[in-house]
């Protein structure tokens, strides 16, 4: 039988806290937060990605929120029994707020909170229609002239950005904008995708063939339709290009494909956007009213041009440029970087024949695949936690209950176990040259990606190459293209046929200069990162990512994208935004971003 101790004392509490907002007493409420504690909201009292700190912070934000937002009824989600460990008691929690319901997670210390996750999770009378609310899909009996599932999706095709406007335009058809699209069709929200390959998935089809996903599977499923299961672990860019254009057929999304946006601009006087779009030769003007760049945070590649690049006689390529090894068989290559497309066109060039080496311009941090997996995400994406009943939903809740201030506390034993495993592996890297990190303070790859996005190998066979001399190593700076190679700043001559820069991509917010103009761009600032204050990612500290997923300082403008996980969880905070002003109901910012820098 269950000990239900710890399940009444923590309900007790909720029902306290719950008093306290009811009652409008914020310094009540605040009280009963640790000096030393962050409450994360995911739209519900903020309307906004937000995570405060404290009881001043909580106090400031109540007081700015409270009267709109009316939580009520905070309970226990039914079926989950608290958990103690240490001293700290978790607790999955449901709650209701004027506008919707929602549902988070709750950490209690020293019977005060010390962390809590509130997350709205539907609208009131703007649920998806889902169980018993499924739409029928067949009328049946006996009716003239009534029109096929089939009639009705080809009038909206014919008309959505024509006779009748979106609300919402995407600009980018890859994992994110299909993903949001996804969101925003089961919310009733009209929503044209603009993609300029020639199908969904191209993004995926069209980089090096080698390409696979570093992440899992469990880690990697998009809404509503989950990978089966046996969808393979580590899938290939070419079947994820395929499963993503499966999905925008049966998701019924409005997928604009060999489209480009060639201007966009906002009328605040009419509050929409006016959207110029080459729909594969014929100019169409759309006016949104809601405009969301799903470009991707490596999207906008960053491709530097060297003295002498006009004289080179070989190929140059960006890596995102780069198709593969076929070509390239007993040719000499220059891969100018050592991150994961680095480390992945030298391993698939080498196996095709080609004498390679990499430049390795500054430290990079690498983990090997297979530790990852077990040591970093078994306990939330695995095969283990599915069957020990661990949906991706709650997965991606607790992932999302770790304040980033104190995430990287978590994450630095980890990789301690890490290097300690992979000891060998680590020194025979050290051992060839390549200069290793993980992190300016140790916390490793999810730090790294989240504060820049960069700098990191996710190892699924290129370090053993560099480590045998298979892979030529390189430590230095490009200075110059001489007609048959690259010259180093230290003087050093590498002769090459093709060069690769794998110098990475841009801040979103590039896409924004380009496609609406650099004022709008600067209006927003920089897209990505935390304020670390760590390499590549200056402070001051932000608390959550830079204009992702969330208010921006230019109205009515969103920036949606990262991983696939990421994708697939904050494509629902967006959608849900993006519903509630369609649909006229008040949404009052709190703590819209500030903008420090502006690239």
């Amino acid at each position: 039988m269950l000990d239900t101790t710890i399940a009444d004392q923590t309900q007790t509490f909720l029902d306290d806290f719950g008093a306290a907002l009811a009652a409008g007493d914020v310094d009540r409420a605040s009280g009963m937060f640790l000096d030393d504690s962050y409450w994360r909201d995911l739209v519900a009292f903020t309307w906004n990605l937000k995570t405060v700190e404290g009881p001043a912070g909580v106090r400031d934000m109540l007081s700015s929120q409270l009267a709109q937002a009316k939580p009520s009824d905070f309970k226990l989600q039914e079926g989950e029994i608290p958990a103690e460990d240490g001293g700290v008691t978790t607790a999955w929690i449901t709650f209701e707020t004027a506008y919707g319901h929602g549902w988070g997670l709750l950490r209690l210390k020293d019977g005060k909170i010390w962390t809590l996750l509130t997350a709205l999770q539907e609208l009131k009378g703007f649920e998806e229609p889902k169980g018993n609310a499924r739409p029928m899909g067949a009328e049946h009996g006996a009716q003239k002239d009534r029109s096929s599932w089939k009639e009705r999706r080809d009038a909206e095709e014919r008309t959505l950005g024509y006779d009748i406007q979106p609300y919402t335009v995407i600009i980018g058809g890859g994992q994110g904008g299909i993903a949001l699209g996804a969101r925003l069709r089961q919310l009733g929200v009209p929503t044209i995708i603009i993609e300029k390959n020639d199908r969904p998935g191209d993004s995926w089809r069209h980089r090096y063939k080698s390409l696979c996903l570093h992440d899992p599977v469990w880690y990697d499923h998009l809404p509503y339709i989950k990978f089966p299961d046996n969808w393979p672990v580590f899938a290939p860019k070419d079947k994820i290009g395929d499963w993503l254009e499966m999905y925008t057929k049966v998701m019924e999304l409005n997928y604009w494909t060999r489209s480009e946006v060639t201007s966009a601009s906002y009328d605040a006087d009419t509050e929409t956007w006016t959207v110029v779009v080459d729909r594969d030769g014929e100019k169409v003007t759309l006016k949104p009213t809601q405009l969301v760049l799903a470009t991707g945070m490596s999207g906008k590649k960053n491709m530097p041009t060297f003295p002498g690049q006009d004289r080179f006689k070989g190929t140059v390529q960006h890596s995102s440029e780069h198709a593969g090894p076929d070509e390239w068989e007993g040719k000499k290559v220059v891969v100018i970087g050592s991150n994961n497309s680095a480390h992945d066109i030298c391993a698939a060039l080498w196996e095709n024949g080609a004498d390679v080496t990499m430049v390795q311009r500054s430290s990079t941090h690498i983990v090997r695949s297979d530790t990852l997996m077990d040591i970093g995400l078994s306990a939330l994406y695995s095969e283990e936690a599915v069957a020990s009943g661990m949906s991706t939903e709650k997965a991606d809740m607790i992932f999302a209950s770790l304040p980033y201030r104190i995430m990287h506390e978590f994450q630095i034993p980890l990789y301690d176990q890490m290097k300690e495993r992979d000891a060998d592996f680590y020194q025979g890297l050290r051992d060839a040259g390549f200069q290793l990190d993980f992190g300016d303070d140790e916390s490793g790859l999810f730090m790294k990606y989240l504060r820049r996005g960069s700098g990191y190998y996710i190892d699924v066979g290129a370090s053993q190459l560099i480590i045998d001399g298979k892979v030529k190593l390189v430590q230095g700076q490009m200075k110059e293209f001489v007609t048959d190679g690259v010259i180093l700043a230290d003087g050093t001559k590498l002769e090459a046929d093709l060069v690769v820069l794998a110098t990475g991509y841009g801040s979103m917010n590039g896409w924004a200069a380009d496609l609406i103009s650099p004022e709008v761009a600067n209006k927003v600032g920089k897209v990505w990162g935390l304020g670390s204050d760590t390499t590549k990612d200056p402070g001051p500290w932000e608390g959550e990512q830079r204009n992702m997923w969330k208010p921006t300082q230019q109205d009515r403008l969103w920036f949606h994208g990262g991983n696939l996980h990421q994708s697939r969880h904050y494509s629902l905070y967006l959608a849900l935004q993006l519903k509630a002003r369609m649909e006229g109901l008040e949404t009052p910012v709190y703590g819209l971003q500030e903008v420090h820098h502006k690239g």
